[in-house]
């Protein structure tokens, strides 16, 4: 009999976890596809990995930032062309599921340039929207 009751309590961790892993490994995709967007000189599809909403949050170095387009105006101001992009690279050092709905994603980024590379760090929030994971709050410095 206990055989029997342990038996949804194994499928339910199964579950849980393939399902966490499967979201930790979309999250990974999301940032893969914004590194290979961003090396093809393409910020439009590059912000397509985050919330297309006034309340998406961009902290940077020039401080808070709200909405999709503004973001978007910013990162085409910043970096006009493909020299000024360079080449991105990510350095993931913890993605973490906070929820079913959020996850929490702390890394380094690197810009090859011939103008000079930048560096720097940073944490996102990924909100699981309409089956998509995408970004809410980003603080890149």
């Amino acid at each position: 009999m206990r055989k029997i009751g342990l038996l949804p309590v194994l499928l339910f961790v199964l579950n849980t976890v393939f399902a966490q892993s499967a979201d930790q490994k979309a999250v990974r995709n999301v940032l893969a596809q914004q590194t290979k967007d961003w090396n093809n000189g393409d910020t439009k599809n590059f912000m397509n990995s985050y919330w297309k909403s006034d309340s998406l949050m961009f902290v940077g170095k020039g401080g808070v930032t709200y909405g999709w387009q503004q973001t978007l105006d910013n990162y085409n101001k910043h970096y006009p062309d493909t020299v000024a992009m360079g080449k991105l690279d990510f350095n993931l050092l913890s993605v973490k599921r906070l929820s079913a709905e959020y996850f929490f994603v702390v890394g380094k980024f690197h810009l090859a340039r011939s103008i000079g590379d930048l560096s720097g760090t940073f944490t996102l929030l990924f909100r699981k929207i309409n089956n998509h994971w995408l970004i809410v709050a980003d603080h890149s410095s």
